[in-house]
């Protein structure tokens, strides 16, 4: 290990910067969650969910209350538009915020029965919303709302805004939890932390194959992670993925090869790229946000032909 950066493998060397470290950028949070990074601002916003509250820091002058009263919002992301889209635990609702600053309740509803409490969210490039829904928001008043759930399960969701339309696409998880799209949006990557609830439950990334209409054709288990779940995590330019852990960030291949990991004080529970160029990485864990610079760019996703 170097000085925070463990090397499992020689291409992770490719990836750090040796002299760059771990910032800490504050530390006042219960449970710090669902960093996003807004391009057209150069600020960070992320959740501390039992506070209720979503935070923003700005490089220079620190951070700041973004949204008093969340609904003990989790994850967070950013449209096509530049608009904020969060889960919203309490309201079991995903919602977005406008540019005058309102409130556009998104998604609440499947099938006639009331959504669990969305956690995490990605827009892909046709505008399509994409979140999962465990019971995490309604197991316990300490991240939402105490209540019974009213789905048959924990679902994947794919949600068309501008109908409200939403769909099941991935029924075989347990709790899933982060996601995110491939750089030509065919596969989609979603955690599954069940071991939080269930003993010998998964805590792996699984890997799906999409089909032309965006439906799961194959499956597979992508990277299981230890110690810890795979809260959240993101993918760099070149599709290795960047992963939550109790014990930093783990970083691996496109194949699922284990490279390396950035060594974290606290359990990490997501992270996001973001900076002027991208190669930033802001990572939520427990009480804190972090930062440090990276070799390599946050993806940019394109549009499969």
């Amino acid at each position: 290990m170097h000085e925070g950066i463990e090397i499992a493998c020689d291409r992770m060397r490719d990836l750090v910067i040796p002299i760059c470290r771990l910032e800490r950028l504050f530390d006042a949070c219960l449970w710090a969650e669902g960093p996003a990074y807004m391009a057209g601002a150069d600020c960070v916003v992320w959740s501390d969910i039992p506070n209720n509250r979503i935070l923003q820091w700005v490089e220079g002058l620190g951070t700041r209350t973004f949204e008093n009263v969340s609904n003990f919002a989790n994850g967070n992301t950013i449209d096509r538009e530049g608009r904020l889209v969060s889960c919203e635990h309490q309201a079991r609702a995903v919602t977005r915020r406008e540019h005058d600053g309102s409130r556009t309740v998104l998604a609440t509803h499947f099938d006639g029965k009331r959504l669990n409490s969305p956690n995490d969210v990605v827009v892909k490039s046709d505008g399509s919303i994409w979140f999962t829904d465990p019971t995490y928001g309604i197991l316990t008043d300490y991240e939402g709302e105490r209540a019974e759930p009213e789905q048959d399960g924990c679902y994947v969701y794919r949600l068309q805004p501008e109908t409200g339309e939403v769909e099941a696409v991935v029924r075989s998880m347990v709790k899933p939890n982060g996601l995110a799209f491939s750089s030509d949006e065919r596969r989609l990557y979603v955690s599954d932390t069940g071991v939080s609830h269930q003993t010998g439950g998964p805590h792996h990334i699984m890997a799906f194959d999409l089909d032309a209409t965006g439906h799961p054709e194959k499956e597979k288990v992508f990277a299981e992670i230890s110690p810890g779940v795979p809260d959240g995590f993101r993918l760099d330019e070149f599709g290795n993925i960047w992963s939550s852990s109790g014990n930093g960030v783990q970083v691996f291949s496109p194949d699922g090869d284990y490279l390396g990991r950035v060594a974290v004080p606290e359990a990490v529970s997501n992270l996001t790229f973001g900076g002027s160029r991208n190669n930033r990485l802001f990572i939520t864990a427990t009480t804190s946000l972090y930062a440090i610079y990276v070799g390599v760019r946050g993806l940019t996703r394109r549009k499969a032909l």
